[in-house]
């Protein structure tokens, strides 16, 4: 969790990073197992303290990078919530600033120097795996702010490699709202809300069924009308 620095006295400030991906057919978060103290081998979100000379977007990306070696530049981030309940790290006052990164189908991490191993877990595994400090309420959190925004928000996209069609983006959904949705239902409020997709022109050939559509992801960043769950 923690950068190499000597930690300051007092109270700290830090970053921890709850990061979402679709491989495999599954929403998968990026966890390390921890290659110190405290929670020494034991599974945790990538994160650090922030340092004196950076801003907290700044901390996020650089400890995206250095703990797991994903270039922030392919994610969506935005901040979470800020946690700072007494006794939530062993070691003293340490206040976080959870940030909620999404991306499309990420590479397999490499760890950085504080981290033994990084990898990606399903979500379903990792809500019933026992995680360091307060990170499995930071990774709850994480996950409900994910599934909130895919209703109101052009978000989904994110998680979508361009050119991608309305079923790629319909199981984006799906796997993210852990729900079946009506194909053709789908294919009409997502084609009808304004801003949300750009028809490329361009069709992918299946070995089945008819081609299907190739679309770019539109200037909207809200998403109208929502698409509820």
């Amino acid at each position: 969790m923690f950068s190499s620095q000597e930690r300051p006295d007092g109270v700290s400030v830090a970053v921890d990073l709850v990061i979402f991906t679709v491989r495999d057919g599954a929403l998968q978060v990026l966890l390390i197992e921890r290659g110190k103290e405290p929670f020494l081998g034991g599974l945790a979100l990538p994160g650090g303290y922030v340092r004196g000379s950076e801003g907290l977007d700044a901390a996020a990306a650089r400890e995206l990078f250095e703990e797991t070696g994903v270039d922030p530049a392919r994610l969506h981030l935005e901040q979470l919530r800020a946690y700072g309940e007494p006794g939530r790290d062993p070691r003293g006052r340490v206040f976080s600033v959870a940030y909620l990164a999404l991306g499309p189908d990420l590479p397999v991490p490499v760890a950085g120097t504080d981290a033994a191993t990084a990898f990606w877990m399903p979500v379903k595994k990792a809500q019933s795996a026992e995680l360091a400090f307060d990170h499995a309420a930071i990774l709850s959190d994480g996950l409900e702010r994910a599934r909130a925004k895919l209703e109101y928000s052009t978000v989904a996209t994110a998680f979508c490699e361009e050119p991608f069609t309305v079923a790629d983006l319909r199981r984006v959904y799906e796997v993210v709202w852990d729900a079946k949705l009506e194909p053709s239902n789908f294919h009409r409020k997502v084609t009808r809300a304004e801003g949300f997709l750009v028809p490329t022109g361009r069709h992918r050939v299946a070995d089945l069924g008819r081609p299907a559509a190739l679309y770019r992801r539109g200037g909207a960043t809200t998403l109208t009308p929502p698409l509820l769950r």
